[in-house]
Order: C-alpha cells, then structure tokens, then sequence
C-alpha cells in the first residue's frame, strides 16, 4: 500500500497532488521502477531561485555615514530578492531603506514579475496613496482648521462617512478575496479615516501660484490589510508546491490562474475604495468653504502596476508612467519628504534606469525604534519645538510621535539631487508648508494600556 511517505521518500515536497497520484498508483499497483517513473512524470516542476540575483538598477548613492549602511542593507536585501524566480527586472530609489526579514522588498524598492503578484511586495498598507485639492486662496490656516475638524487619525472607524456605493458593494460580493463579511464592514466603518505612522493631511501653497492646496496620504486600511493576509496565504500555499526554495515572503500567486486574476480585480477594488476615501475627506472639507475645485489630481506609491504579463511592484515608488495611473491628470505626481519641507510635484518620462518610477519621500536610514532610542536624552517637547517650529504641526491624539519628526527622516536635499542624478522625474512646482496633521501617538491611551499602567500603580 503506496503512502504519501513514499513520495516524500523520493525527495518530494508533499502538495494537494499527492492523493491523486496515490490513488492511480495503488489501483494499478506501480511499484520499483514502475513508480518512480510515475510520480516523475505527474509531480509539479519545481522552480528554483536563480542561483545569481537579476540585475537591477542602482538609483541611490550614501552621502553620509548612516547612509553607508543603510545602502548596504537595502543592496544586500535587493540580491536576496532579485533571486526570486518570477522576477526579470528591478530598481531601488533614493529613499530606499530596509523593511521586513532578509531579501524582503525594500521600502524604495521596485521588482518586476513576470505572470505573477507577490502580495509580501506590496505589504499590508495596499494602495498607500497621496491626492491633492486646490483651493485657490483661501487662507491656509482656516482649511487646515476645518480638515482638522473633519478628518480622522487612529485606530478604528467611524460613524458619519460609512454607505458605500451600490455599485462598489457589488463589486466586493462578486470577488472571492473580498466577499466575507469583514470585508464588507472594514470597507463600510474605515471611510473617512487615515490610520497611524507617516500618514499625514498637510496644507500649504504653492510656490508658483500662492494658492492654498491640501494634500492626504494613506492606504486602504483594514480592507487592504485584511487583502492581504488572504492573497499572502494563498501565495504561500501555492509557491510552496512548485518552488518551496522561494522565500516564503516572495511567495506569488500566477496571474494567469482563476486566483490570479481574481487577486487582480480585488487589487483594483481596493484602488477604487482608496480613492474614494481620500476623496471623502478633500470633498467634506471643501463642503465647507462652499467652493468649487479647481484642480485635484492622486497617484499611489505602494501598488502592483500591470504592463501585459509583467507586473511591477512598488513598495514605496512613486508611478511616472501614464501607463500605470489611468486616471492621471497631466502626468502630475505627488512626492511628499517630511512636513517642513515642501511637497514636490512632478512629472517624469520613462528610462532604462528609472523602470517608470520616482521616489516616493525621503526614506529612513534608521528604524523608529533606533531614532527614539538615539534621542532619549532629550524630552518629546524639546524635539518638538527644535523640529517644527514656526510650522502648524498637530498630532490628532494631542500626544506627538517624535519617530515622524523631520529628523527621523532622510535628508530631502539629497533625496532632491540624487532625483536629478538620476533621472527621476523633474519638480515643475513645491507646495511649501503652513501645516500638517498626524496621528501621533495615539495608542498611549488606548485602552489596553491604561489598564496596564493603572495595574502598574496598584
């Protein structure tokens, strides 16, 4: 009697094949020889990383010595990456720094699949995404004041923004990645709001014009979280079959199966619930004012961008191609740096080096966690007011993360040179800063930590 030990026995990784293979091979009795043959012939090819990374294109150069090894990692990551076999192509921008476990994306980072998504490349945070509304001359002061009273930053929902369009509802029922309940209530109660860590409003105006813009950045929330976690496990279980040397973080799904392209569509559903978010929050606020819009326009910087059957997944990389934004406006895009310095706008022709891509910020060359701990000498107020002073800076939860103050970011001057450099698009206009909104640290209060401190002065 044949058992799925025998299989393994022969140096094979067990997969749903097995009890078809079992099942013929003990009906016709296949033994020796016979079954080795047999299972030779039914058994998933396997796919094996490269043995040498793909190449890819170096868009980022140190400048200080904290660069030096923050570089290193982000190239040592990239190699690990690049091995993974779907991929042909690949680049790192300016901003680039590490992110997850070895040979995981970079955030900066950019890979190009062939037939294939890797959700680990796209991460949690689905569809991270920027959107700018012009509001001619209206004081920046008052739009920030009246953005303030209608946005959100934090955990959890919210009341007053949560129908969602028929049309849209429908679409979530119809995909398989998306027709559970959860998806349903995390899409419904997360409108309106904009989550935690660098997710900012930021209002200022700009330097051509003088007129007063507001600018959002967030992801798809719970929705692209919840996303995520189900194309992740379907990724691994299928990578795990055909190539169980693949890195279980570079695991894919193939587009060219049913859960391929039904992952594509639920990508896009996610887009479209994005959008609407962002546009939930310009709307409200300029409801307010009663005025018209004179120019609004968005682009993502963490999504996956289809070009016939090669896929290419940005994890914090700014599209420049009109080709991957089919609603751009003017070819424009958004790259913000840190909330004292200008936002940029800027447009961008597609190169050998560049892949259709730009940075997406200014990056880290040190974790949260290293930032605080390098200035734990130093007391939160007086970070603050060294960091942003005559800017309007609030923290929604009244308590400041000082992990998002400029410093704990990459220099935006050499982030701007190393564009030039390199070809990543030209700035044609900055949005220079009055203010900004953040969520802060917000979860000093939650309630889990109460309980824990109130337990603490017992």
């Amino acid at each position: 009697m044949i058992t799925g030990k025998d299989i393994i026995n022969l140096g094979y990784t067990s997969g749903k094949w097995f009890k078809e293979a079992i099942d013929y091979a003990n009906k016709n009795e296949l033994k020796g020889a016979d079954f080795k043959r047999y299972i030779a012939s039914v058994a998933p090819k396997e796919v094996k990383p490269f043995e040498k990374p793909v190449a890819f294109h170096k868009n980022i150069k140190a400048e200080t010595d904290a660069e030096i090894v923050n570089v290193q990692h982000v190239i040592e990551n990239m190699e690990l990456l690049m091995k993974t076999p779907t991929l042909v192509d690949g680049a790192i921008m300016p901003d680039a720094c590490p992110t997850g476990g070895k040979g995981q994306i970079p955030v900066g980072g950019v890979a190009v699949a062939k037939n294939a998504i890797h959700p680990a490349m796209h991460s949690a945070d689905i569809c991270c995404s920027v959107m700018l509304t012009n509001f001619g001359y209206i004081a920046p002061k008052e739009v920030l004041n009246v953005a303030h009273e209608i946005t959100h930053f934090g955990g959890g929902g919210r009341a007053e923004f949560t129908h969602l369009p028929k049309e849209f509802s429908e679409k979530l029922v119809a995909n398989p990645f998306l027709n559970d309940e959860r998806s349903a209530r995390l899409a419904s109660c997360h409108l309106g709001t904009q989550g935690d860590g660098n997710h900012f409003l930021y209002v200022g105006q700009s330097k051509k014009s003088g007129e007063t813009v507001m600018i959002t950045h967030h992801g798809s929330r719970g929705l692209g979280a919840h996303l995520y976690d189900k194309g992740l496990k379907k990724a691994v279980k299928f990578t795990k079959e055909i190539s169980p040397k693949t890195l279980p973080a570079n695991a894919w799904i193939p587009y060219d199966s049913d859960e391929g392209k039904a992952y594509w569509e639920a990508l896009q559903i996610v887009r479209t619930w994005t959008k609407l978010n962002h546009s939930i929050l310009h709307n409200a606020t300029a409801a307010k004012f009663n005025t018209d819009i004179t120019q609004r326009f968005w682009n993502e910087h963490n999504f996956v961008f289809k070009d016939g059957d090669l896929f290419f997944h940005a994890k914090g990389a700014t599209p420049l191609d009109d080709k991957f934004v089919p609603d751009s406006t003017d070819g424009l895009r958004i790259v913000p740096l840190n909330m004292r310095e200008p936002v940029l706008i800027i447009k961008g022709e597609t190169t050998a080096n560049n892949l259709g891509f730009a940075p997406h910020g200014a990056g880290r060359n040190l974790s949260r966690s290293r930032f605080k701990k390098n200035n734990a000498h130093k007391t939160t107020e007086q970070l603050v007011a060294e960091e942003i002073q005559g800017l309007d800076i609030r923290f929604y939860s009244n308590r400041a993360d000082i992990s998002e103050l400029p410093s704990a970011y990459k220099d935006a001057e050499s982030v701007k040179r190393q564009m030039q450099e390199f070809g990543l698009g030209e700035v044609v206009d900055e949005i220079i800063p009055y203010g900004c909104i953040m969520a802060g640290d917000w979860q000093y209060n939650a309630p889990w930590r109460v309980k824990a401190r109130n337990k603490r002065k017992r």
